[in-house]
Formats: structure tokens, C-alpha cells, sequence
């Protein structure tokens, strides 16, 4: 049997594909997935709250995880979206989906209260500069999200355009496509009980060069002027610049890989350094005529530093 014969699919979602679910409420959606695809291992589900305060507030979270545990999958709790990268669990690894399902500040006031909008956005521009870092090259950043108003004054494009990512697709969610998974409010009193969905779609995402450049060219000239500060006195580093080594992996991973293999040994990959420069600058004006290899040099100035 072909290897992609052997492969288990829930809608958008393979077997073999590296997941990584943000934000379970009582682990149903990652359960489904496990469920489906029998084994596993692939699966990283995660949620704000601990472990303990998972099993107390959702009554079927117990055996969701059972389930999660028998298929082999990982399951990590006390995840801030708006942190994750640098959680000792996920800390460098990539994944081909990651999915964030009806994500929300929490119940602060009424949904059009511009205060509470401004905190779910807050958390969705965390969420994608985190997950912007933590995608294999051919990735996509999935979010199911509601689409009527209030909610559409999210603005997730807008969000994850300043983040390096682009809409791909947006499709209707329909949650029978999942058996198994129920939607669940997370927070306050009533955390374990379901919200209407109404109209909601799955908006996907993937990395951008175009929102990269843009970027890129609105930041200063000093590479050094990236770091920031701390009162402990270390530094911060812009997140910016995980998209720029994630952009500099597309676009000369590929060609290094060759001339290794050619070669037999990467210690040989300096006598190619021009022809890769070269083969590097036509990729990263491909799909942009108006990039200039003043960008280009800025844009290995950024790479070289970090």
C-alpha cells in the first residue's frame, strides 16, 4: 500500500501531519482528531489551564484525555498562547497545522464592548506571532472563528498580516465534521457549557514573503536596534526576526540541501556562496518585481546578525 494510501484524514487534517491544537477547553477537538487517526504521536494539545483545573471544570475532559494518552498523543497544560514558543515543550518544534479554536480573552463585558475587542485581538496577534515561528515551510495557522458582529471587528487578516502571514482560504466551520468535538465557553462559571456557533469559518493562514518585507522595511536600518532592554538586564528580541531566519530557511534551504548532497558534506557549501546569494535574491523578488536588492542586502544584514 502507498504510503499516502495509509494516510487518515479528518477534513483538513492528516495523520501525518505535526499538529499542535491552542487553547482546548475539554480536549475534544484533539480527541476527535486521536480518535480518527488511531495512533497519534503526531498530536500536541494544549490548554491555558492546568491539569487539574481541566479535569474539575469539564466533565468529559477526563476521558478525552484517556483518549488522547492511548493513542499516543502529548497533551501540555498551563500553555499561554501568547507565550507558547518559548514553553519548555514546544521549544523548537514545528508543526504543519496549528489550530486555535474560537479563541477568547474571556468574559470581561458585552462582546461589542470595544475594550473586550481590543483584548481579543491582543490575543490573537500574540497567538500569531508565536505560531508565525512554529511552522514547517509548507505550514498552515488555522482559525475557527465566528464572522458575524461583533466578531468580525477582529480583524484576524489584518492581525496576522502584521505577523509574516497570509489568508489562504476561508471556509464555513461545521462542527459535524469533527465527531465527537463540542465548542465550550472556557472561562467563568459556565466554562463547560457550549455557545451558539452561528455563522463561524475556518480562516487558514500561511507564511507570507510580501508581509515580511513589508515588514522589514518598516524597521530601523541598525540591526542592533532590534533588542530591547529588560530590567534584569537582558534583552528582548523583536519577534520579527524569527520570521526572517524562518524566510531565510525557504528560501536557501532547498539549494543547501542539494549542494550537501552533491557534495557529501556541508563543509563544502562556501565554495557555492555566490551562486546561492544569487539563487536567493531571484526567490526573494519572484513574487515581487518591486523588491530591490537593497532589501535583499537588508534583509541578509538581519539574517547574518541573528
Amino acid at each position: 500500500m502507498a504510503e499516502d494510501e495509509k494516510q487518515k484524514w479528518v477534513k483538513y487534517y492528516s495523520s501525518s501531519h505535526e499538529i499542535l491544537l491552542v487553547g482546548e477547553g475539554d480536549f475534544s477537538f484533539s480527541s476527535c482528531l486521536a480518535l480518527s487517526f488511531a495512533s497519534a504521536p503526531n498530536i500536541v494539545a494544549t490548554s491555558l489551564d492546568s491539569y487539574e483545573d481541566v479535569i474539575k471544570s469539564y466533565h468529559s475532559a477526563q476521558s478525552n484525555l484517556s483518549i488522547l494518552d492511548k493513542a499516543g498523543a502529548s497533551h501540555l497544560h498551563e500553555v499561554d498562547a501568547t507565550k507558547m514558543k518559548s514553553h519548555s515543550g514546544l521549544q523548537a518544534r514545528k508543526f504543519d497545522r496549528i489550530i486555535f479554536n474560537f479563541p477568547h480573552a474571556g468574559f470581561h463585558g458585552k462582546e461589542d464592548d470595544a475594550l473586550l475587542i481590543v483584548m481579543h485581538r491582543s490575543l490573537l496577534n500574540g497567538f500569531f506571532k508565536n505560531a508565525s515561528g512554529m511552522l514547517h515551510p509548507d505550514g498552515e495557522i488555522h482559525v475557527n472563528h465566528k464572522t458575524s458582529n461583533p466578531y468580525c471587528n477582529w480583524k484576524l487578516e489584518e492581525l496576522a498580516g502584521q505577523n509574516s502571514l497570509r489568508l489562504i482560504e476561508c471556509v464555513a466551520f461545521k462542527k459535524e465534521d469533527y465527531p465527537g468535538y463540542e465548542n465550550k465557553r472556557g472561562s467563568s462559571s459556565r466554562c463547560d457549557q457550549s455557545f451558539p456557533l452561528g455563522n463561524c469559518c475556518t480562516f487558514k493562514f500561511s507564511f507570507s514573503y510580501d508581509a515580511l518585507v513589508a515588514q522589514i522595511r518598516k524597521r530601523p536600518q541598525n540591526p542592533f536596534e532590534f533588542r530591547r532592554p529588560l530590567s534584569d538586564g537582558g534583552t528582548l528580541i523583536d519577534e520579527t526576526v524569527m520570521s526572517v531566519i524562518f524566510e531565510s530557511y525557504l528560501i536557501f534551504g532547498g539549494y543547501l540541501k542539494h549542494v550537501r548532497e552533491a557534495l557529501e558534506s556541508p563543509d563544502h557549501n562556501s565554495f557555492f556562496l555566490n551562486e546561492a546569494l544569487e539563487f536567493g535574491y531571484k526567490k526573494f523578488v519572484a513574487k515581487d518585481p518591486s523588491r530591490t536588492r537593497s532589501d535583499y542586502t537588508k534583509f541578509l544584514d538581519y539574517r547574518l546578525y541573528w
